[in-house]
């Protein structure tokens, strides 16, 4: 199982296991983001074309009334848009605990995910730290086992190895604060832009 976004991340990931012969079953979360259609879309469009379509899981309900700006998008014209305003509580715990009783569900031991080591706008729950502690946990419960194989790579590593898998790089689409069309500015945009320049792509 792989959890598939339509970002870049996730796509190399998927890429990367394609290209090693792995049978792939992607899942894709609605958990009410306001880019949710269009992460929708792309995650359709750049995944390789003979991997199985992804199955979409909505648990938008557990994020209703939400103020952070993943969920209630803001006027990038008049709204003073902060890191911290775009966190979601406990949002990587639920993708870890959700895919993990969808894949035990369908005999399904392996998850993969493309989160990289990071800690921009407040994204605690995407360090490597705590990637690690929650491994410790899933251990003791269940078979379901998570590779995260970015877990320690920068934006730039990501990039490059996008490069060499043929990932369709600027079809894919991970911006935080606009729900159409890339920011440029939000932190996910910024730490994307930085790695084509590193990358030589922009």
């Amino acid at each position: 199982m792989l959890l598939a976004s339509g970002g870049l991340d996730s796509t190399t990931v998927a890429y990367s296991l394609h290209a090693s012969g792995k049978t792939v079953y992607p899942l894709f979360f609605d958990y009410g983001q306001h880019c949710v259609e269009t992460e929708w879309i792309r995650v359709n469009e750049v995944l390789p074309r003979d991997m199985r379509c992804p199955e979409r899981v909505d648990v938008s309900d557990l994020f209703r009334g939400s103020k952070s700006r993943l969920i209630e998008e803001a006027n990038l014209w008049h709204d003073d848009v902060k890191d911290d305003d775009l966190y979601v509580p406990y949002r990587t715990f639920l993708f870890y605990a959700a895919s993990a009783a969808r894949a035990q569900t369908l005999n399904i031991v392996d998850v993969f995910t493309g989160f990289i080591n990071s800690n921009h706008a407040k994204e605690i729950d995407c360090t490597a730290e705590f990637m690690n502690k929650l491994d410790g946990l899933t251990e003791n419960i269940g078979p379901v086992r998570f590779t995260s194989p970015f877990r320690y790579a920068s934006k730039a590593d990501v990039t490059r190895e996008a490069l060499r898998l043929g990932v369709p790089i600027g079809r894919t689409f991970s911006c935080q604060a606009a729900s159409t069309l890339p920011c440029g500015a939000c932190p996910n945009c910024v730490e994307r832009l930085g790695a084509l320049q590193q990358t030589g792509l922009s």
